[in-house]
């Protein structure tokens, strides 16, 4: 069955109950990707079903060449598409999401998404342009809502919330400062009002959700005879803290699930250091060792213990105590060895010069100021500089996925004649060559990688070969 808003009632999954042609737009989110419909539009999908929101429905923007195609597959559904939770112990939990209502593709008419943005009605604009997104050049949605914003000043409107939704530390400052400095260019009058009217909470989110395989679509349409052509796959937890600051009303969000906070900071370093971190201290020797799927190099147990001991040791030391902190650390392994969520070690390794320097680089800039441990954190920067020499153990090429790679692979390659290469890079490392308490154990644990390669280095990290 082909899944559509007239064929929901014949479909034998859960679907939404309530009226979508009652649903009003009142969140316009560009980044509709596998993450946002799995997160914060399932968020919204609660409340819709307990008749909440009705004026919080969700609007998707698109600005990039990708994007195209989600606007196609969404308009062809309907904008419905099926939500599908992965549980350990291999049950299968699909729903139908109801919560995006609408998709624009920005190229193709970007007046029209200006307007849609300068609308009283869109009193919430949220982010998911993943963490280069807001280095330069911008992304387009920067512009877009910029000049939305100046039109809604020169009308009398109220500014809307503005909302990141991205995994990097202080995300809602981090939007400021973007959004700020394309107001200033666009009218200082503009930057003004948007200091007195616009906020910008941060957030914190969490829920792996790997990539939409064939295998997942196919699976679906065998088992519960659903034919999606872009659902998506996700473990079952699912969190969501977000600063309750909010410059034209909100949804009650609270209501679905989401904690409303005062200050986010101690929960972001909470994921960013545990999670975020421990999936950088996987992917790089897991991709080394062999392993092409998360759960398969999770369940290693040399690989489990090093990420245990990085975590108690060196992670969590750093951390403000907060509620449910020690059972997040304690759930990340069975997270991480889920095997019917299927995420790949490669989608780990991409984008590392943005993930390392803003997930692991500040447990180690702590533990260098306290007196703390940095071996395991050492040894984590040293596997990828192995892995970006883009050559695998076999001899195999490694495609390297990063903005910075040109000058990475590069100095990763070189590193055999200067071991210090790699970290010497001072415009991803600062000044941790000269830190002979971390150089020390970088150069070992890459030596080491050279010589005995991944599993060996890791045996020898945990006492394994003692």
């Amino acid at each position: 069955m082909e899944l559509s808003a007239r064929n929901l009632s014949a479909l034998d999954i859960p679907v939404p109950a309530y009226d979508r042609g009652q649903i009003n737009v009142g969140i316009v989110h560009f980044g509709v990707g596998g993450f946002h419909r799995s997160h914060q539009a399932m968020y919204l999908d609660r409340l819709l079903a307990d008749g909440l929101a009705m004026d919080w429905g969700i609007c998707g923007v698109g600005v990039l060449p990708d994007d195209r195609r989600m606007r196609d597959v969404l308009r062809a559904q309907d904008y419905l598409y099926t939500l599908i939770l992965e549980h350990p112990d291999g049950t299968r939990q699909p729903r139908v999401i109801g919560s995006i209502v609408d998709f624009r593709y920005a190229p193709d008419d970007p007046e029209g998404v200006v307007e849609l943005l300068a609308t009283p009605a869109t009193r919430i604009i949220s982010l998911t342009i993943t963490e280069g997104g807001y280095h330069p050049p911008l992304s387009d949605a920067f512009g877009l809502v910029t000049e939305a914003l100046n039109r809604r000043r020169e009308r009398g409107l109220p500014s809307p919330t503005i909302v990141s939704c991205d995994n990097i530390a202080e995300n809602g400052r981090v939007a400021r400062r973007a959004f700020m400095s394309c107001a200033e260019r666009l009218d200082p009058a503009l930057a003004r009002w948007m200091s007195e009217h616009t906020t910008f909470p941060n957030s914190m989110v969490d829920r792996i959700t790997p990539a939409t395989t064939p295998t997942a679509i196919e699976l679906l349409r065998n088992d519960f005879g659903v034919r999606d052509a872009w659902p998506v796959v996700a473990e079952p937890f699912a969190m969501w803290v977000l600063e309750d600051d909010f410059a034209d009303g909100r949804p009650p969000l609270e209501r679905a699930g989401v904690q409303l906070v005062g200050d986010v900071s101690p929960y972001e370093a909470m994921k960013l250091r545990l999670l975020n971190a421990g999936h950088q201290g996987l992917c790089y020797f897991g991709y080394l060792a062999g392993y092409r799927l998360v759960h398969e190099a999770a369940q290693d147990p040399v690989i489990a213990e090093f990420l245990h001991r990085y975590l108690e040791h060196e992670a969590m030391p750093t951390l403000t105590p907060v509620p449910g902190l020690a059972a997040f650390k304690d759930g990340l392994l069975p997270r991480f060895g889920n095997s019917y969520v299927r995420d790949t070690v490669a989608r780990l390794c991409a984008d590392s010069s943005e993930r390392i320097t803003k997930w692991l680089l500040p447990v180690v800039a702590d533990n260098l100021r306290s007196g703390g441990p940095v071996r395991l954190s050492a040894a984590i920067v040293a596997s990828w500089a192995r892995y970006a020499e883009g050559v695998d153990e076999g001899g195999r090429p490694i495609e390297v996925v990063d903005r910075l790679a040109d000058t990475l692979v590069p100095l990763a390659r070189s590193q055999r004649d200067d071991p210090a290469a790699f970290l010497a890079n001072r415009a991803v490392f600062g000044d941790l060559v000269d830190q002979p308490r971390f150089l020390e154990p970088y150069l070992w644990a890459l030596d080491s990688l050279h010589r005995r390669g991944a599993r060996a280095t890791l045996r020898a990290l945990v006492g394994a070969d003692e």
